[in-house]
């Protein structure tokens, strides 16, 4: 007898992140999948670098050549249909083109674009060429791109936001960088709370949220931005999944406390919602 409820239930969607490895699990393509499963989204990789790191820093990086990480993509695409797509660290001209190249002829329906350009401690991660590769090759591919405040710096050439008023001041200058949307994240504003600007070509909204007092920091940006690509597959408007994608994220950062994962920034719990 043929099982009629399952063939009424739609397809799961199929979400996939082009990002670096992590062997702690925190941050990358372990966190990007982690989000997608969390999240209820089937999650596929193509891999862009690996990387020797731990909680407490990067001891090394090596990149994937860029022509094999277009076979990674042409063979991928061939086979899966993807939902959405998730865009981490890319540090060179040529891996960008490669992926537009890619995504521009079999374009899903959305594309996020994560721009990590600056560490934690504030060092920048890529260089002139990189930076310039991701604003002129990258941006205007996204529907969404997510930079948090020093990476907004980066890519406008100008001062740091440091409080509410100074967040709002380059939205037209991001609107024209040609992605549909950016998140703003105002994670490194002081105080207690933790406020980001969703800016469309429309309006400015705020989506509030608590700071959450843990040190367990390690993978936030990766998590957010593939939280929100899981949301956009599943069918949320954009508003909708950066609200319940950040509501999630302070919720795995609460529960990150039960995680025992190294001696430097642990990650968030992705997972706090099953175990």
């Amino acid at each position: 007898m043929n099982d009629s409820s399952s063939t009424a239930r739609p397809a799961i969607p199929n979400a996939l992140t082009i990002a670096g490895s992590d062997p702690s699990g925190g941050a990358g393509i372990q966190a990007d999948l982690k989000a997608f499963s969390a999240l209820g989204a089937y999650g596929s990789s193509v891999i862009t670098a690996l990387t020797a790191q731990n909680t407490r820093g990067v001891a090394g990086v090596h990149p994937v050549p860029a022509e094999f990480i277009a076979t990674q993509l042409e063979t991928l695409l061939d086979d899966v249909r993807i939902d959405a797509v998730k865009i981490g660290m890319v540090a060179s001209r040529e891996v960008a083109e490669v992926i537009r190249e890619a995504l521009t002829r079999r374009r899903p329906r959305w594309v996020v674009l994560d721009p990590v350009m600056v560490a934690k401690s504030g060092d920048i991660l890529v260089d002139d060429a990189g930076i310039r590769a991701v604003r002129e090759v990258l941006v205007p591919l996204a529907d969404l791109i997510t930079p948090n405040l020093p990476e907004a710096a980066v890519l406008l050439g100008v001062p740091e936001p440091n409080d509410r008023e100074s967040m709002l001041a380059p939205a037209p200058a991001l609107r024209a960088l040609g992605a549909g949307a950016t998140l703003l994240k105002g994670g490194h504003l002081a105080g207690e709370e933790c406020p980001d600007l969703l800016i469309t070509a429309e309006e400015a909204l705020w989506v509030e949220g608590a700071r959450v007092d843990t040190a367990n920091l390690h993978g936030t940006g990766c998590t957010l931005s593939s939280a929100i690509t899981a949301r956009l597959a599943l069918g949320d408007d954009l508003p909708e999944a950066v609200t319940r994608a950040k509501r999630w994220l302070g919720a795995a950062l609460e529960a990150s406390r039960r995680l025992d994962v190294g001696q430097g920034r642990g990650p968030v719990h992705h997972f706090h919602a099953w175990w």
